[in-house]
């Protein structure tokens, strides 16, 4: 399960992150995970679970996931289409000479904090 190693990965960036910020603590990470990342979103969302509470500041902290459609161009004809139907032959001229735009990357998208003075009030 190479989720959990991606998850650790992006636990200790969002802990630097907070603890360079002065952050009393994460409530929320937002990830964009690929659909052609080879990343299982149930899988991730149970390691990241597992991963927060080992954790300074991600404790309670909810993940938000955003999957991002695969999407490969054709160089032969420039069309784009869907990775996850068509694979890498074009399924508007047959060629196989494409690559992938996007759908392969898995990102912190976004982190939600509370500073300290937010938490006192």
């Amino acid at each position: 399960m190479h989720e959990l190693g991606i998850v650790m990965n992006a636990v200790r960036q969002v802990e630097k992150a907070a603890a360079d910020n002065g952050v009393q603590k994460v409530v929320g990470v937002t990830m964009e995970i690929g659909e052609v990342s080879t990343v299982v979103p149930e899988l991730f969302l149970d390691a990241f679970n597992w991963a927060k509470k080992r954790t300074r500041f991600l404790g309670d902290a909810q993940l938000e996931m955003i999957i991002i459609e695969g999407r490969t161009y054709c160089q032969a004809c420039g069309e784009t289409y869907r990775t996850t139907e068509y694979g890498k032959k074009c399924p508007h001229c047959g060629s196989d000479e494409t690559y992938l735009l996007t759908g392969d990357q898995v990102i912190i998208k976004d982190i939600t904090a509370v500073s300290e003075e937010e938490e006192s009030e």
